[in-house]
């Protein structure tokens, strides 16, 4: 019975009650519309038993059902067979990770004889741009379905390990910024994950082990290694040149993919951890034209994502580009290496890599990061601080969104200030809802000053000293946020020359001293065909708006430069 007493949905009914919004997740597509999506496939046929797709491997595109059934199930890689959905005539089998041909995240047998129409991932791209009204269906399907596996917490990669370890926040974190599904077993209490412990033995190093869909067992792997195991990475093909490669996917890098991509440009996009960069792991962002209630960072990156792949562009994450080569020597082409010794060459470059998370000079720092020390705040790391005192350092508006989201999940929050206010760096609608909020206590001219742990090396004390006095004190804290600044993500720029000022920020337009007495973009680095947005970028004013509105604004540039390096020499 539910709440009101009502009988549960069994059965086909229950199946669809998963989903939020069934009628627009799984719609019936009627015969004329079939119709116009036949000259963007081609038939396919299967017998009884037969698999369309399989969790794991990479999807063919989006199957059309024309006659017949076809049942969706998930599975994980203890073998767990979860049914979802039975789809029948009319109705299309797909979600968003088939508009780049993505590993599926679900099975499909063929429930008797199946007549299907396959569309391709790059003529599903085709078919979303073309066909405006039913590509927008279609497109709201593949999201809701995407979103329905994420939070139906069944299929995916199991992590098997302690849900506080740093492991597993690490990975947990690395695989909800991407938007992949996955659930975590506790050792603690789980019967299903008896077996794998008794078979690898894990040590405590080895938390989380990671069972991928396909049986496979991780030891504690880097974001890399489980990106690879579970098909994200999609990684260049050597032969191809791209019109322009842009490293870094926060709201800049976005920004340019998008526009650039719908307007014909072919896009490579990279990053190294997630898509969103620092702005996807804000809660909430309440001063970003078109959202008058606020929204996500995550929801926000997730939206601009999901875009960019739509008109084509080529996302690899996680993927760190080691270095530029800007001799061009190669075909007058720019050759950006990755790890795993890859090369990506591309007629032109966006710099859109932003900033790392900057650390304070605090004592013991790095041995508590990811032990008690955080970057970011997610549910994630909230999880972590239910019901007890934490500690965040910072006062711009990223300090602030976090310190509103945690107040909602810890018991206090101790903002601490290395100034005497917040004017000057925070908007003040967030001031007024700090000031609002009872369980947030701002200390003034203070600054944390050393970190203790325990014989686990996780952080169980904080110290802190007012700048005014020589006073000193301290409380058992297990949780640390810095929101202090960044420093520019540069280092994979040496030896290329584009100009960095004192900072290490990339120095664009009339400003750069190799630029003075020719017409360059606003946007042109001191080498031609290499272009800077976002945080990244000497004097941007790093807030999200602006961050999209360069992205946006460095399309015409890149137009115009390939245009002039395709011109013949006089």
């Amino acid at each position: 019975m539910g709440q009101d007493g009502e009988p549960q949905p069994t059965g086909h009914d229950a199946l669809i009650s998963r989903f939020s919004r069934p009628e627009q997740t799984f719609p019936t597509l009627n015969e004329t519309e079939i119709a116009r999506l036949r000259q963007f496939g081609e038939i396919r046929s299967y017998k009884s038993g037969d698999l369309l797709f399989e969790t794991g491997k990479r999807g063919p595109g989006m199957f059309v059902v024309l006659s017949g059934h076809v049942a969706i199930t998930q599975r994980d890689g203890l073998g767990h067979v979860t049914p979802v959905i039975d789809q029948g005539p009319g109705q299309f089998l797909a979600e968003l990770g088939q508009l780049s041909g993505r590993p599926a995240l679900v099975d499909g047998h063929a429930d008797g004889d199946v007549e299907t129409l396959l569309i391709p991932p790059d003529r599903l791209r085709a078919l979303l741009v073309a066909e405006a009204e039913l590509g927008e269906r279609i497109m709201r399907a593949l999201i809701l379905r995407r979103v329905s596996l994420i939070q139906g917490g069944i299929g995916g990669p199991v992590l098997i390990g302690p849900p506080n370890s740093i492991g597993v926040v690490r990975l947990q974190g690395f695989l909800t910024r991407n938007g992949q599904p996955h659930h975590l077993l506790d050792p603690e209490g789980e019967h299903d994950a008896a077996e794998i412990i008794a078979r690898y033995s894990p040590k405590p190093e080895d938390w989380p082990l990671v069972v991928t869909a396909g049986g496979t067992v991780l030891r504690n792997p880097s974001e890399t290694e489980l990106g690879r195991a579970i098909g994200m990475i999609g990684g260049p093909r050597n032969d191809r040149i791209y019109d322009v490669a842009i490293v870094g996917c926060g709201p800049a890098g976005l920004a340019t993919a998008v526009y650039a991509a719908s307007e014909g440009l072919s896009v490579a996009v990279l990053d190294i951890r997630a898509f969103g960069g620092q702005a996807g792991a804000s809660a909430r962002i309440e001063n970003y034209l078109g959202f008058p209630t606020g929204i996500s960072g995550q929801a926000l990156a997730g939206r601009a994502f999901t875009q960019a792949q739509k008109f084509g562009a080529d996302i690899m994450i996680p993927m760190t580009v080691k270095s530029l080569d800007c001799s061009r020597s190669h075909g007058n082409t720019f050759s950006l290496a990755l790890d795993g010794g890859d090369l990506l060459r591309s007629r032109s470059v966006v710099v859109a890599s932003g900033a790392r998370y900057r650390r304070p000079e605090i004592e013991n720092l790095d041995k508590f990061e990811g032990r008690g020390v955080w970057y970011w705040a997610s549910p994630v790391e909230a999880r972590l601080c239910a019901g007890e005192e934490v500690a965040l350092v910072g006062a711009g508006n990223s300090a602030g969104q976090a310190a509103v989201f945690l107040s909602g999940h810890a018991r206090k929050v101790l903002m601490i200030i290395r100034g005497g206010g917040l004017g000057a760096s925070m908007s003040r609608y967030l001031i007024e809802r700090i000031e609002a909020t009872p369980n947030i206590e701002l200390l003034f001219n203070t600054e944390v000053v050393a970190l203790e742990g325990d014989e686990a090396a996780l952080l169980r004390r904080i110290r802190w000293r007012s700048r005014l006095s020589p006073d000193e004190d301290s409380a058992d804290i297990k949780n640390l946020f810095l929101f202090v600044g960044a420093d520019p993500a540069t280092n994979w720029l040496d030896g290329c020359g584009v100009t960095l000022d004192r900072g290490g920020f990339v120095v664009t337009g009339a400003q750069s001293e190799q630029n003075q007495g020719r017409l360059v973009a606003p946007l042109e680095t001191s080498v031609p065909g290499v272009y800077a947005v976002g945080d990244v970028r000497s004097g941007s004013v790093k807030r999200v708006g602006g961050a999209i509105g360069e992205g946006a604004q460095v399309v015409a540039s890149l137009h115009g430069y390939l245009g002039d390096a395709a011109k013949p020499a006089l």
